[in-house]
């Protein structure tokens, strides 16, 4: 198969991954403090929608719970399978967290609006992860929901 044939970046294709998933491991998710961000709000929308969140924050080693579920520091300490990461990190720092998607192995890798990382969507896509950068999950769920 063509790695690039795992780069999603079509509406349809979208939809269809976001239709196919139930549990999403969210990387950089912020706490209830930061209610105003898109790293908590877009989890909690998620939450809200029926989706299994999975909360693995970078920052606050105190916190052990958010939106009421386990905290889990690294993706490869979550038990079970998951479909979809949703990354909450700035470009430059997606890199550091490539091993651990890649020993994972989630379905898909979601890098939210205004996150590209064409060398890390490459190596997760030649993995066999499907990637898609540069896109709100939120919206295009709600565009799923109204559909």
């Amino acid at each position: 198969m063509n790695w690039k044939e795992n780069l999603i970046d079509s509406p349809s294709g979208m939809h269809d991954l976001i239709r196919q998933t139930q549990r999403i491991a969210v990387l950089g998710i912020k706490t209830e403090a930061q209610a105003d961000q898109p790293a908590f709000y877009v989890p909690k929308y998620l939450a809200a929608a029926g989706f299994e969140v999975i909360p693995v924050p970078v920052y606050y080693p105190e916190v052990i719970e958010i939106l009421g579920k386990r905290v889990y520091r690294r993706l490869m300490e979550i038990p079970g399978n998951v479909d979809l990461v949703d990354v909450f990190r700035r470009s430059q720092d997606i890199n550091g967290h490539v091993e651990d998607i890649l020993a994972k192995m989630p379905t898909a890798v979601w890098f939210q609006s205004g996150i590209r990382s064409d060398a890390a969507a490459e190596t997760l896509a030649k993995a066999g992860i499907k990637v898609v950068q540069d896109r709100c999950l939120m919206v295009e769920h709600r565009l799923v929901a109204k559909g």
